[in-house]
Parts: structure tokens; sequence; C-alpha cells
């Protein structure tokens, strides 16, 4: 059963009260968990971990557990939790429980252990099982080959259809999933796919190569993950299989780790969004002083990029000094288009991210900004101008309806096109964040407001 975070609470204490006791009853105790789904047992573990006093206790629950049991929930853990529990165990156990996990969750554990103990389970491992192991190990991290498993079922060009469902059932136990299978050449190239149910519906003496499909969708070993997650979305796959340069399927990305990368990086442009650097863990659980460090360059940069808009107001301080309900209307104006700046660069890095908008459609993207952007920076102006004439009277009123418009749509094109040429300069677009755009609007808003205002008072006193 799915459990609530009030019911997860009530499991960690129902366990934590038997194992305190002076003979705990681990059938009891493997009876309850048997009821408990994996990936609810290790967001128990996780918060048992966390707490030093509790650690033992959750190695306890992964020895109560069956070894397949316990491999499955430990890849449910974050790195840091699962580096504080083989901390704890032999290199005989960990190896026990890496024979166990799938490729891919064995590679992320391997990857996180030290030189000394990864070439330590390293000698330990059967010959096949260690080349794959350093294999995947070696893919560069951020692409396909680095979140890619070799545990896929894969069926020989001119085999049968009796003789592929022999073959699934052969490698069915060892694979992520047997829903999709792989026709490859006698030298492993990949030249056509399947469903399980194609092959089950199929003549018992038809050819595969008969009835497989030939226009593969396929990622390159070296692709990077959000492009593998993008193709996977797009096409609603249940696993994208992956090759080398001579075309050998080298392993497939899975549709839940595919959607895993897809969750990284959108927290990670969020992050990106807000002049934040990606944290190495969840909010709740990253270190205070590496929270700070994330934080706290890009709100200094930030800060000294708001003198430019003191120095601004300085300079026009006479004109401030000559109609002083100009003052009124500055926090309004720059909030304003700091805010239709925001918007436009939010909505243009996503259309990046998701590839429905790229530097080609810089042009289209412009006009289309222009016409939005004009309209919302009239309607806005339309709205403050009763507000104008009451504290100001007409001329104020003019200045601040025309300064409305133009610093909307000077905000809104400015974080429009931010991304593209960040992208243009190979820049992470999502570097274009609020506080960046708001920032830079602040500055050039002031100039604009009061450039307006020194431009129209000279004409009416004149």
């Amino acid at each position: 059963m799915s459990l609530n975070d009030e019911t997860l609470q009530e499991l960690k204490s129902e366990l934590l009260d038997e194992l305190e006791k002076e003979t705990p009853s681990k059938s009891l105790l493997a009876e309850r968990l048997a009821e408990i789904r994996s990936a609810d047992i290790g967001e128990v573990l996780e918060e048992m971990i966390e707490e030093d006093e509790e650690l033992t206790a959750a190695l306890t629950v992964l020895d109560i557990l069956s070894t397949e049991r316990a491999a499955n929930v430990l890849g449910y853990l974050p790195g840091e939790s699962q580096l504080e529990v083989v901390g704890e165990l032999s290199d005989a156990q960990v190896l026990t429980l890496l024979e166990e996990m799938g490729s891919d969750e064995r590679v992320d554990l391997f990857n996180l252990l030290g030189e000394d103990r990864r070439e330590a389970l390293l000698r330990r491992m059967a010959r096949q099982e260690r080349e794959d192991l350093k294999r995947l190990a070696s893919y560069q991290e951020g692409t396909a080959g680095a979140i890619m498993t070799s545990d896929y079922v894969a069926i020989a060009s001119g085999m049968t259809v009796s003789q592929a469902l022999m073959r699934v059932r052969q490698t069915a136990p060892d694979a992520e999933t047997v829903y999709q299978l792989y026709v490859l050449s006698l030298e492993g190239e990949l030249i056509g796919t399947m469903s399980l149910r194609q092959l089950m519906v199929a003549r018992p003496g038809a050819v595969v190569d008969d009835i497989m499909i030939k226009d593969v969708i396929r990622a390159a070993v070296d692709e990077a993950q959000e492009e593998v997650a993008r193709i996977v979305a797009r096409y609603d796959l249940l696993a994208l299989p992956v090759i080398d340069t001579d075309n050998r399927l080298v392993g497939i990305v899975t549709h839940d780790d595919a959607m895993d990368v897809a969750e990284s990086e959108a927290t990670e442009d969020i992050h990106k969004g807000m002049s934040i650097g990606q944290l190495e863990d969840g909010v709740s659980r990253v270190p205070l002083w590496s929270l700070y460090r994330k934080r706290v360059t890009w709100l200094v940069l930030l800060v000294f990029a708001n003198l430019f808009s003191g120095a601004g107001i300085a300079y026009f301080e006479d004109i401030i000094a000559a109609q002083v309900a100009l003052v009124f209307f500055l926090p309004l104006l720059i909030g304003s288009g700091g805010n239709a700046g925001a918007q436009a660069a939010t909505l243009m890095v996503r259309g990046m991210a998701t590839g429905d908008v790229g530097v080609k459609d810089w042009s289209k993207m412009l006009g289309r900004e222009l016409l939005v952007a004009g309209s919302l920076g009239l309607t806005m102006a339309i709205a403050v101008t009763p507000i104008g004439i009451m504290r100001g009277g007409d001329a104020v009123a003019a200045i601040v309806a025309l300064s409305m418009v133009t610093i909307v749509l000077f905000g809104s094109l400015m974080g429009m096109c931010l991304p593209f040429v960040l992208e243009r300069f190979k820049v992470d677009p999502a570097t274009a964040s609020a506080p960046l755009v708001t920032t830079l609007i602040d500055a050039t808003g002031v100039l604009i407001y009061f450039t307006i205002a020194t431009a129209i008072l000279a004409q009416v006193s004149g």
C-alpha cells in the first residue's frame, strides 16, 4: 500500500519502538515490512539515517529484508544516505547488494565510493560483471551513458517468434523491462525493435525481422541526458535504446530514469531562475553553509548592480526636486517593468527547455512579444493614468503613462531576448533569471523614466 507522510511517521515510530526492545521480534518486523512498498521503506530509512543515533536501527531494518528487497530499498535512498549505509558494511555485504541492484543504480552507488573501496569491490567481482560496471562507470556525467542500464532483452536477427519467446523467458528475470525488445545483428548493431505484445500475438514460425519496427528511435551514448528525457517524453517511450559510434546497442534509458532526469533538470532551472546554484541535495537536507554559498554570490553582485539605479536617481535629482510627485510612481514603474521582463524570460527559458522554442525562432518571437508587450504596456498605462492626474496633474500623468508603455515594452523585450543571447554564446538560458532581469530593468527603467520626465517637463515649462 502507498503511505502518506503521517503514516510514514507512524511506521518509523513503530519500527523504532520494536527495535528498542531488549529482544526485538525480527519476524514481526519482517511481516510488517512485507506490507510496505520499497520506496516507502526507503523514505523512512532516509529519515532514520539522518539521525545518527538511528543509523543502527536503519541497518537492522535492511538486514531483516531479503537481499533483493534490501538492494531495492537502497536504490531509493539519496547518495549521501547510501554512503552512510555502505560505510557500515563489509566489502562482501556491499558486493552482495550491488549484485542485486539494477545496473544503473549499481553504477550510481559505485561512483559515490572512494577509489580504494571501488578497487576492493572490483577485485571481488566476476570478470563479466566487473567489465560491465567499469564500462558503465566510464561514461561522462550528464550523458545518456551515465543514466542507462545494460539490463535489457536482446533478440538475435533471424530468430523465429518461438525462439525469441524462449530468449525472453531466459533473460527476463535480470532485465529492467521486458515490454520492449531489441533486435541485434551478429555484430551487435541495433536493427529493429518490437513490443512484447507484438511478439506474443505473432505466428510462432514467423521471423522477427519480418515483424520488427526498423525505424528505431535511439540516442547516442554521449547524448545530453536532458535531450534523452525530452525524446522519451515526446514519443512516450517505455525505454530508449542507446548506441555507440558503431551503432551497437550498449544500453537503454527507461522511462522512470528519464523522468528523474526531467525532474532534476526542471529543479536546476528553477534554482538558476532565482540565481541559486545547483544544490547537491533537497533544500531541507542541504547543509546551511552550502545553501548560503549558493545564494550569496549573485545577491552580492546584484547589490552592486543596483547601485546604477541609485546613480541614475542622483543624476536626475534636480528634476525630482522640481516635481516630487514623480518619486511616488518610481517603484510602480520599475516593478512593472521587472515583472514583465521576468515573465518574458521565464516563458522563453521554459520554451527552450522543452524544445518548443529555438534560436531560429528569435525573429518570430520578437514580433509576437512586441505586440503582446505593447498591449500590456498600454493597458497598464491606462490603469495608472487617473492616479497620475490626481497626484501631479496632466503633465505627470503623461510622463507616467508614456514611461509605463516604454519600460514594460523594454523590459519584456530584454527578458525575451536575453535567453536567446545566452544560448547563442553557449551559456545556459536559465541564467536569465528573474533577479538578473529585474536588476537590469531597474537601472534602465530609472533612466527611461526620468529622461521622459525631463523632456515633457521642459516642453511644459517652455
